[in-house]
């Protein structure tokens, strides 16, 4: 598997523009068929989504290392990521930063995520089971913001718990297709930039989709 890892980022990342040595070093590190169900663990260094349980997906590789080169993390950054899933994405920005709070809408999934962190000593990663549209208040601010699932909108708690000079990235628009868009604090002033087309499962909470 590590030959397959080792792959990946090659082929996969480093020649599709991921240029970040923090971030292709996180990725070639993290064993990711461990974050995946038994079944599907033979396609973990494929570049495509792999379904979870209760209709949850862990994404491509290539979307998380995007993502986590587009929120230009530092080691003493604190990081709140929405929609924890498998626990792989936090386990890759663990490595990136100094503390990761990341919700989960369920709990069987928060509840193996965290057990699977704890077990391979990702010990600076902190799950959570709630409504993830919310935030974590008690721990803001923070300096990224990662939301792994499609919002119609950006949720306004998200936007009040990022940071001065922090950022957030999130996929916005419709169920079946969104934009990547990553948001910049500027003391008052958001700004707002678009990245690519992508396609994430349902954000599902008061502050954004319904069900």
């Amino acid at each position: 598997m590590d030959h397959e890892r080792q792959r990946m980022v090659k082929t996969q990342l480093a020649r599709r523009g991921i240029s970040d040595q923090a971030v292709l070093w996180a990725m070639s590190t993290v064993p990711r068929h461990l974050f995946l169900p038994e079944k599907v663990r033979a396609h973990a260094y494929e570049d495509r989504a792999l379904p979870l349980d209760e209709g949850q997906t862990i994404s491509q590789p290539f979307v998380v290392a995007l993502m986590a080169q587009a929120l230009m993390l530092q080691n003493t950054d604190r990081l709140l990521e929405v929609g924890t899933g498998s626990g792989y994405a936090a386990a890759v920005l663990s490595l990136l930063t100094s503390e990761v709070y990341t919700v989960e809408r369920s709990q069987m999934l928060a509840n193996i995520a965290q057990q699977r962190l704890d077990q391979l000593g990702y010990h600076n990663v902190h799950v959570f089971h709630r409504d993830g549209t919310a935030g974590l208040p008690e721990y803001a601010p923070y300096d990224a913001i990662s939301v792994a699932a499609a919002s119609p909108w950006v949720p306004l708690p998200l936007r009040q718990q990022l940071a001065h000079e922090g950022r957030l990235i999130i996929p916005v628009g419709g169920r079946s297709e969104q934009l990547l868009l990553r948001l910049k604090r500027r003391r008052d002033t958001i700004h707002v930039e678009q990245l690519s087309g992508v396609r994430f499962v349902p954000l599902v909470g008061e502050h954004a989709w319904d069900n």
